[in-house]
C-alpha cells in the first residue's frame, strides 16, 4: 500500500466522520453511548527519518465493559493499524482513563500480532504497544486527541529494534 492509498483512506475516514457529526443539533446528542471508535493517523517509526511511514488505524472500546478501580477507569480495547509500507498490527489490551474537566489522559498497553510488509522488521510477530493519549471532549460523544506509542517485542524476538509513533485521534461514540 503506497502513501497515496493511505492518504485516500484518511480522506475517506474524515468524510465519514463529518457525515456522522454534521446536521445534529444539541437536543439529539446522546450522552451515554456504549461503543467508542477511535480513528487515527500519524507517523510510524518517527525517530527513523529515512524509514518512517504513514499509518492509519481504528480502535474500539465498549463503555459497558469499563470498571472503576483504584487505578482509574479501566477498559478493554481492540484495534488495528496499517502503514503505507503494508506493515500491520492487530491488538487487544487495556486502557485507563483519567478525566481532568474536558481533558482526558489515557495510557494503554496492548499485546498484538505484527506482520512485516515492505517496512520495518520488528523481530517477532508478537509485539507489545504502550501508548499515552491526551484528548479533549469537543461535544458529547466526540473527542479529539494526540497520542504517542512504542511498539516492542520485549526482547522475545530475534532482534528488538522497536518503533515509536505519533498519531492524531478522532473518537466518536455510538
Amino acid at each position: 500500500m503506497n502513501k497515496i492509498t493511505i492518504r485516500i483512506l484518511t480522506v475517506i475516514i474524515i468524510l465519514i466522520i463529518i457525515a456522522f457529526s454534521h446536521g445534529v443539533n444539541a437536543d439529539e446528542l446522546k450522552t451515554e453511548d456504549n461503543h467508542q471508535f477511535s480513528f487515527f493517523s500519524g507517523v510510524f517509526d518517527m525517530t527513523n527519518e529515512a524509514k518512517n511511514s504513514e499509518l492509519f488505524g481504528v480502535q474500539h472500546s465498549n463503555e459497558d465493559l469499563f470498571k472503576d478501580t483504584f487505578l482509574g477507569k479501566i477498559s478493554p480495547i481492540t484495534g488495528f493499524m496499517i502503514t503505507d509500507n503494508t506493515d500491520t498490527y492487530f491488538y487487544t489490551g487495556v486502557q485507563a482513563e483519567y478525566k481532568i474537566g474536558k481533558l482526558n489522559l489515557t495510557p494503554s498497553f496492548s499485546p498484538g500480532i505484527y506482520t512485516v510488509g515492505d517496512g520495518k522488521d520488528l523481530g517477532s510477530p508478537l509485539e507489545f504497544k504502550s501508548e499515552v493519549q491526551l484528548s479533549i471532549d469537543l461535544l458529547p460523544g466526540t473527542t479529539l486527541g494526540y497520542s504517542q506509542s512504542h511498539l516492542s517485542n520485549a526482547d522475545l524476538g530475534d532482534t528488538n529494534p522497536g518503533a515509536d509513533s505519533y498519531m492524531f485521534n478522532f473518537m466518536k461514540s455510538f
